[in-house]
């Protein structure tokens, strides 16, 4: 997992609550291997249809994307995540997710961040009515700054902070403890033998 890093782009509205992961990633592609190109698939039924935000030229190449309530509700799919990272969003912005969606971005490297419902709606109004409009998302200061220059504090779990922040995953963290776990193991031994 790469480093998550200060995200300064313009960002995609989603301007609809309860959009569910079988809309994020049809089930037909569930079969597509970790490696495959999930971004290739993202929001496939809904392409195509008048005005959808990712059809719109003004909205190319943005890395940060605004939703509704309940952002990636529905079903357990981690290829919903990949199928958004895989597109190039590294930051989705939303009043509430779907719990499922919001642990699988945080452990794929794309982060969740939870803000007012009144912060996001302006947001999405903005991005609506200026396209060219940037905010930026910084993990290590916990803030979402808006194209007027306002922060946002948001709040994440400090494990999952940190992990982000430092490119790793649980199992990465975890070996890197790897000479305490050893000697937690001898001692134990010892004391058991």
């Amino acid at each position: 997992m790469e480093r998550f890093r200060p995200v300064r782009s313009i960002a995609v509205p989603f301007a609809r609550d309860n959009i569910d992961t079988d809309q994020i990633l049809p089930a037909r592609f569930l079969h597509l291997p970790r490696d495959a190109d999930h971004g290739a698939c993202l929001f496939r039924d809904l392409r195509g249809a008048p005005d959808f935000p990712l059809d719109r030229p003004q909205w190319q190449g943005a890395r940060i994307a605004l939703g509704g309530r309940n952002f990636a509700c529905g079903s357990s799919r981690e290829n919903a995540v990949w199928a958004m990272h895989g597109h190039g969003f590294r930051a989705v912005i939303a009043p509430s997710f779907g719990d499922i969606f919001a642990q699988n971005g945080l452990k794929n490297g794309l982060l969740p961040v939870r803000l007012p419902e009144a912060t996001v709606a302006a947001m999405i109004a903005r991005a609506e009515a200026e396209p060219s409009a940037e905010l930026t998302v910084d993990l290590q200061a916990q803030q979402v700054i808006d194209a007027d220059g306002v922060a946002h504090p948001f709040e994440i779990d400090p494990f999952a902070r940190r992990c982000l922040l430092e490119g790793i995953d649980e199992l990465a963290f975890t070996l890197s403890h790897e000479e305490e776990i050893a000697a937690f193991e001898r001692r134990i031994g010892r004391e058991n033998s």
